[in-house]
């Protein structure tokens, strides 16, 4: 089943064209969900157990949100996003890492927070704040329990970061990068290479587990 793998990065990765020159249109929703639904596809193909199922559930709900923003708007699309993240809360969890050095347990208390500030700062506070103050929560809880967890930190750490700062450089959007075109050069690589590495540590380190248990 790598093929759905290869497929997916493909796919997502082929995507900036259309997030750097603006393309519109019902076939390019199509083309923002197909790299992160091929993610999804992929893990559904790997699932031994339920937590192959749970990050499969957490893809999904990726795409899902993909395609909502464009065709319904921001409500729905951050809704799916955010039950994708309460869903991966719950696998990581599931997958504590028992032993931190320091630093690696100071990072973790301090992502949650950190989003939130950064967040409600970069919106200029306003009508907004508490809402995109709760996103932001459980974006950082999702970043800090993926970096403290025993999957892989340099995969599916590092590529949960990569979803937070995405996130951020959407916020900035609102405040301080109006108008800059850094946001849209950078959002779409930092997500989809945030949710590649998700998929690629969690989906490998469960695929290692199964066959050192089988």
């Amino acid at each position: 089943m790598r093929g759905l793998l290869w497929a997916a990065l493909v796919a997502g990765g082929s995507y900036c064209l259309v997030a750097w020159f603006g393309w519109q249109g019902p076939a390019t929703i199509a083309w923002k969900g197909a790299g992160v639904a091929l993610l999804a596809a992929w893990a559904a193909s790997e699932a031994r157990d339920l937590d192959g199922w749970l990050i499969a559930i957490v893809l999904a709900l990726g795409a899902a949100g993909d395609v909502l923003l464009e065709a319904t708007g921001m409500i729905a699309g951050a809704a799916a996003f955010l039950a994708g993240h309460l869903v991966a809360i719950g696998l990581y969890l599931r997958h504590r890492r028992t032993a931190l050095t320091p630093s690696q347990r100071a990072l973790g208390w301090l992502i949650a927070p950190a989003t939130v500030v950064i967040s409600v700062a970069l919106v200029g506070g306003g009508s907004d704040a508490v809402t995109v103050g709760i996103y932001a929560a459980i974006l950082g809880l999702m970043a800090a329990m993926a970096w403290t967890s025993r999957f892989p930190r340099y995969r599916t750490g590092l590529g949960a970061m990569l979803f937070v700062a995405s996130d951020l450089l959407i916020f900035a959007r609102f405040g301080p990068l109006a108008g800059s075109f850094v946001p849209t050069v950078l959002v779409w690589p930092f997500y989809f290479a945030g949710q590649a590495l998700i998929a690629i540590g969690v989906v490998g380190a469960l695929s290692v587990r199964s066959a050192r248990d089988g």
